[in-house]
């Protein structure tokens, strides 16, 4: 019988079926959210921040941009607007064809490839920046292992800026309602969240992940952490996402995003 809940499930099961996940409904995925992601924009965030105006990666004019987790690769066709070098990774070979989908759709071509983020199929020190909005850490039961690969690519002083589901926002259902603001889980609580088939085995699982636990992975890959940024809803922003949106966005933060660079 299938389940859905929070269940111990086989890590590398799981990791596999998430990236057959998110490739077989890359276009529902599209379909549900893309007018909110836009075909050549970059939100970091359910809260609607955008890099326009949040500045997390610095100038990119000029500079070689890894994307991580990238899906249809909007963010890597903004910043290929503004003079980036960019190349997008995904794990999900649906989530690459609908990138090519929109560069036919755009105009923009960016340059995209079927990557495991644990082991990116790239050179040492070949890039400037690298970042992912929600892409590959919260799927992988070995997030170190994403950060030691960016930190092996990136040149020294090379900026890495990740967004993840808040740390604080496992506690709660996955109701944005009004009904939802009631404490369900403990924060400290790491079972990840689990769906199966029949047989049990699964289909897509995500991770939950302390503050403590980040701060530790980061540091294990050498990296230094400059900020964090927890992006309040942005006024005017009706989207609902899951467990995000307007009502509970008021109170609680949803999004966490680290700024992290690799020392020289």
């Amino acid at each position: 019988m299938s389940r859905v809940g929070f269940y111990d499930v086989d890590a590398a099961a799981a990791a596999r079926a998430n990236g057959r996940w998110w490739s077989e409904n890359a276009g529902e995925y599209i379909d549900e959210h893309g007018a909110f992601l836009g075909d050549a924009d970059f939100r970091w965030c359910p809260e609607g921040l955008r890099e326009e105006d949040a500045r997390l990666l610095g100038d990119v004019e000029g500079r070689r941009v890894l994307e991580v987790g990238a899906g249809a690769g909007q963010c890597s066709r903004w910043l290929a607007g503004r003079g980036a070098d960019v190349l997008a990774t995904d794990i999900a070979p649906g989530m690459v064809a609908q990138s090519a989908e929109l560069d036919r759709r755009t105009g923009w071509r960016v340059p995209a490839v079927v990557a495991d983020a644990r082991a990116l199929p790239l050179a040492d020190d070949s890039f400037d920046v690298a970042f992912t909005a929600f892409g590959a850490i919260p799927f992988v039961p070995d997030a170190q292992r994403v950060h030691a690969e960016v930190a092996r690519v990136l040149r020294p002083g090379g900026r890495w800026v990740f967004a993840v589901v808040h740390p604080v926002r496992w506690i709660f259902p996955d109701d944005p309602s009004p009904e939802g603001m009631r404490v369900l889980r403990s924060y400290f609580d790491r079972t990840p969240y689990v769906e199966t088939d029949d047989a049990g085995a699964p289909l897509y699982a995500e991770y939950h992940r302390t503050f403590g636990d980040h701060v530790r992975e980061v540091a294990a890959a050498g990296l230094v952490i400059d900020d964090v940024v927890e992006p309040e809803w942005q006024e005017g922003n009706l989207q609902v996402w899951g467990g995000w949106g307007p009502h509970r966005g008021r109170y609680v933060p949803g999004t966490a995003i680290f700024v992290t660079h690799l020392p020289r």
